[in-house]
Parts: structure tokens; C-alpha cells; sequence
């Protein structure tokens, strides 16, 4: 899992998942600034880790986290990094 989050636009991909709950690839490549492929090979590579899952609608395929725990880990990484930037301050 956490060798998963040390690459940016997976954890970008992660986060706009939190936000949105589902999205399609097309809809994450847009989110994160990045081409669909790029999107797409981190999706499988997250759905394989069950980091996500999936669902197919016709020709579109949607994303979204796979459980809380997930949904916990990038809560709990996002309070990390905010707690640190209020200590520096």
C-alpha cells in the first residue's frame, strides 16, 4: 500500500476519488492532469492491491475506492501533512 502512495499522480488519482467517490477514467484524467493512460495503468495497479474497485456501465468503466479503510489511510495522510505544515509555522 504505501509503495503505492509514493507515486504523485496515484495519490492524486486516490485523493480526487475521496472527493468525487466514482469517477471514470476519462473524468480522473481531467482531475489530475494527466492522459488516460497513465490513469488507467494506475488503476490496475490499485484495483490488483484492492486499493479500488470497479464497476462497468456500457463501454465506460467507474471507479472508486474500495472500502473505509482506504478512505481512513488518505484521511489520516492528509492530517499528517496538514499537522506538519502548522508546526513549521
Amino acid at each position: 500500500m504505501f509503495r503505492l502512495l509514493g507515486d504523485p499522480t496515484r495519490v492524486r488519482i486516490l485523493f480526487a476519488l475521496l472527493e468525487a467517490g466514482e469517477l471514470c477514467v476519462c473524468d480522473l484524467a481531467a482531475a489530475v492532469e494527466t492522459s488516460e493512460t497513465k490513469v488507467s495503468q494506475a488503476m490496475r495497479l490499485l484495483r490488483a492491491a484492492g486499493v479500488v474497485r470497479n464497476r462497468r456501465d456500457g463501454r465506460n468503466v467507474f471507479y472508486r475506492l474500495d472500502d473505509a479503510h482506504v478512505r481512513l489511510v488518505l484521511d489520516l495522510s492528509r492530517e499528517h501533512v496538514a499537522h506538519g505544515h502548522e508546526v513549521d509555522a
